[in-house]
């Protein structure tokens, strides 16, 4: 009997000792998952939530996604978001996946991080958004490689033109050999931002700390069209002929800025060169009258028309709607619901006429308070604002009529 009692007592022992050590064993392991997530300055979980929004995601029935694909045809509107290299594996990538399949990498494809100066490369963040993409099946655009978002190197005053020259076609003939047989990318951003407001090419500044173009002093040709545009879509037309190859603007509808686009882009097409696709980065403010305007989105409409008219696709490639001051009253979150809303019902009233595509420029709004622009479409809690419910509504009732408030 004595020895029963020892045997089983052994038996209690061995299970407890176990189950304790397994314990020890997921602590370990979720304070591990914890140290990293906190390293990477974005808003995350741990381990077992992330697994549990995971389940969710594949489950949300009511997402961006399963929306655009119940409801319009895939091949002619794309509707997306973009994330960046430090939102990856944490709770912004989650709500990424339960809402998007069409991607953009911040700026993790510019020259300024994949090759800054001579000798210097880093694929690191190429490789792993192209990885991504593959991983989660999603389509792809490449953001500006060539514009002014350039490495200190490149602005510094006493670089030469042939310096300049060498390192952008490098980079560029470089880059474009390597998304050119990957399935998942989709389009390219070959220049970003080279004509102002005032329909003047931006072009380089004294000093290194400021916003400036540092190509445009490579020199123009001689019909007066910068050299780097001509040589970034020779580079591309030869080296990525899968990608479908975009010029991206910024700023908003100035008709002045716009005529020198359009002249650009058919001057291009006209000596041969690939032009598939017209951009505009739709970075939106509140105390700036456009998407909640009537005679700003009847410009809006007309440039669209431009583009299929000319065999192009139209993309909004980085649209936001900053708010300006603290904490936005409600009326604010109303105007920049429907500022957003304005803009993709705009462009999909045009899509039975050719490609159009929406992406924001960001899944969620930032933590730190000097970052506090309220500009996005959730919160820095992951929570849906006014913007995703009027977007989804839009989505999915077709209604096209426009809200104006200015």
């Amino acid at each position: 009997m004595k020895i029963y009692i020892k045997f089983l007592l052994l038996i209690f022992l061995s299970v407890n000792c176990s189950k304790n050590s397994e314990s020890i064993e997921t602590q370990s392991v979720q304070n591990s998952d914890n140290n990293t997530e906190q390293n990477q300055n974005t808003n995350t979980d741990n381990s077992e939530q992330n697994e549990n929004s995971n389940v969710n995601n594949d489950e949300n029935s009511n997402s961006f996604k399963k929306i655009i694909s119940d409801n319009y045809d895939n091949e002619n509107f794309k509707f997306g978001a973009t994330l960046n290299f430090y939102q990856f594996n944490s709770n912004v990538e989650d709500l990424f996946l339960s809402e998007f399949n069409y991607l953009v990498a911040e700026n993790s494809f510019k020259q300024s991080i994949v090759h800054p100066e001579p000798n210097i490369w880093n694929w690191s963040r190429v490789n792993a958004f192209i990885d991504f993409a593959k991983k989660h099946n999603l389509e792809m655009r490449v953001h500006g490689p060539i514009g002014p978002q350039s490495s200190i190197w490149a602005k510094t005053d006493s670089r030469t033109k042939e310096e300049l020259s060498k390192n952008y076609e490098e980079f560029l003939i470089e880059l474009c050999k390597k998304i050119n047989n990957e399935k998942n990318i989709k389009w390219m951003d070959v220049v970003n931002e080279t004509i102002d407001k005032n329909a003047n090419w931006t072009s380089n500044k004294v000093g290194s700390d400021k916003w400036e173009n540092p190509w445009k002093q490579i020199g123009e040709n001689e019909d007066g069209i910068p050299i780097y545009i001509i040589k970034s879509f020779e580079i591309a037309k030869e080296y990525a002929p899968n990608i479908s190859l975009v010029f991206n603007q910024h700023a908003g509808m100035e008709p002045k800025m716009w005529d020198k686009v359009k002249e650009t882009v058919l001057y291009l097409k006209n000596k041969g060169l690939k032009v598939d696709g017209l951009g505009w980065q739709a970075h939106l403010r509140d105390n700036v009258v456009l998407s909640l305007n009537k005679e700003k989105l009847d410009y809006l409409k007309s440039l669209i028309d431009w583009a299929h008219q000319n065999d192009l696709d139209f993309h909004i490639t980085e649209i936001d709607y900053r708010m300006i001051g603290d904490s936005p009253s409600n009326l604010d979150y109303e105007r920049q619901a429907n500022g957003y809303t304005n803009i993709l019902k705009t462009i999909l009233s045009r899509r039975k006429n050719g490609v159009v595509t929406y992406n924001t420029w960001g899944v969620c709004d930032k933590n730190e308070p000097s970052f506090h622009e309220y500009k996005y479409i959730y919160d820095s809690n992951l929570n849906p604002k006014k913007a995703v419910e009027l977007l989804k509504n839009a989505l999915k009732s077709k209604d096209f009529q426009v809200k104006l408030y200015d």
